[in-house]
């Protein structure tokens, strides 16, 4: 990636002249796909959005994307791309032969024109289906409107989805799962939180969502020893704080609900807060992470017919450091990292018991989980039920053919299912509804 600096500076004054030049996207990825065949890694990161150049620089290029690219061999031919649409960005895929094989190499364009993702994929494999607006979602019955969460350093792009009409209604934060997700938590072309806010917006439900910390400020995260409540937590508290600013929604009845971590972090979330009216749990992990890690882990091993030498040293691996999580001791010679986390992310963790503060709590508590969720399983459902079952605050419901995105499908479920999309379940959009609707 430290291409020639007299070479970059002339390329970032031209770049404007050749985005205005292209006349459609394909030209745009075109003239990345080009530079990124020719090793030209400074010239292709000047066509990055801003959030792709964060992932993509040109080191990642030149010491990842690059071996693997020369693995392919001598390129030979770059064919005709196919080209679908993803929401306002532009998927263009082309057809790559080289000597020793052929892919399809996928660019992502976004409406600014800039490439926003780069995928690498069989030639066989289709472009990726694209997210469809659920027939629950009425538009004529909801208006969008753009907010940030906070005002410093950290503030994140949010979008506040609100019933058409006059009065105020219920409100509710959407608090997402592990990684670096957007504010839809899109994964291929599921997008449940975009579902969630237009579906329950639909139905009277103010509902905000927004980046999350690790996406908008993934190089600054990567670089601090952060932990649950820089990664979440006083993000979902400061986006309730702005919607009791917003004159449509009701302030005594101000919601947060969190799917997979996000629901882990609730209890947290809302002993800081302090005034929620009540929260939803989707599919949210009782279990300590470095548990939930191993088990997704062996899972999916099992389910591909078990782990090739390669895999079974990186299980093995993975095992070795849950078991350093656990017996974790501050003021220790600990390493800096653990299963991809900073190792003050766990210290912080210690002791914590999610089911156990809910109860403390004494909050409303609507508690879902999905029958096929490989992910979040029956185990972590079942913990959360011997802790609160027993507290008129917490209601329960499972989906028997819903998985961890709450995505209707048959059969065991498995990362693979995730490509093929989907929406949410209407009878989650029905249950949520009926559940803020009944509290006084």
């Amino acid at each position: 990636m430290r291409s020639n600096r007299q070479h970059a500076a002339l390329l970032l004054l031209a770049l404007p002249l050749l985005l205005r030049s292209a006349q459609d996207p394909a030209g745009i990825a075109r003239k990345a796909l080009d530079l990124l065949l020719a090793s030209q890694y400074a010239g292709f990161s000047q066509f990055l959005s801003v959030e792709a150049r964060a992932k993509l620089g040109p080191d990642f290029l030149r010491d990842r994307v690059g071996p693997e690219l020369q693995g392919f061999g001598q390129l030979e031919s770059v064919g005709a791309p196919v080209t679908a649409k993803a929401g306002t960005n532009d998927l263009i895929s082309f057809p790559v032969r080289f000597s020793n094989t052929s892919v399809s190499i996928q660019l992502t364009v976004n409406e600014s024109g800039r490439i926003a993702g780069l995928f690498f994929r069989p030639v066989t494999d289709p472009l990726p289906a694209t997210w469809k607006r659920p027939a629950y979602s009425k538009p004529e019955l909801f208006r969008e409107r753009p907010v940030t969460i906070g005002n410093d350093d950290w503030k994140l792009n949010g979008t506040l989805t609100v019933p058409a009409g006059k009065g105020t209604f219920p409100a509710l934060v959407l608090v997402h799962g592990p990684g670096p997700n957007d504010r839809d938590e899109s994964i291929f072309s599921s997008r449940i939180f975009a579902d969630l806010a237009e579906g329950l917006a639909s139905r009277g439900i103010v509902v905000l969502r927004y980046e999350k910390r690790t996406k908008a400020y993934g190089p600054q995260m990567s670089a601090m020893a952060y932990t649950l409540r820089e990664e979440t937590i006083d993000d979902a508290v400061r986006a309730a704080a702005l919607l009791r600013q917003q004159p449509e929604v009701n302030t005594r009845r101000i919601f947060v609900l969190g799917h997979s971590l996000g629901g882990y972090a609730v209890p947290r979330i809302a002993r800081q807060d302090g005034n929620l009216a009540g929260a939803i749990l989707l599919a949210a992990n009782a279990r300590h992470i470095e548990d939930i890690s191993v088990a997704q882990t062996e899972y999916m091993l099992a389910a591909k017919g078990g782990a090739s030498p390669d895999e079974q040293r990186r299980m093995e691996l993975m095992k070795g450091e849950a078991s350093r999580v656990r017996s974790l001791t501050p003021g220790k010679d600990n390493p800096a990292i653990l299963l991809g986390l900073p190792v003050e992310y766990f210290l912080d963790l210690k002791g914590y018991d999610a089911p156990a503060e809910a109860k403390r709590l004494g909050l409303p508590l609507l508690i879902l989980q999905g029958g096929r969720d490989f992910q979040v399983t029956k185990a972590d459902f079942e913990l959360w039920q011997s802790s609160l079952g027993d507290s008129k605050n917490a209601r329960f419901h499972t989906y028997p053919m819903l998985n961890h995105l709450f995505i209707t499908g048959d059969g065991p479920s498995s990362p693979a299912e995730y490509r093929k999309g989907g929406n949410l379940s209407t009878a989650v959009i029905d249950d949520i509804t009926a559940w803020m609707t009944s509290l006084p």
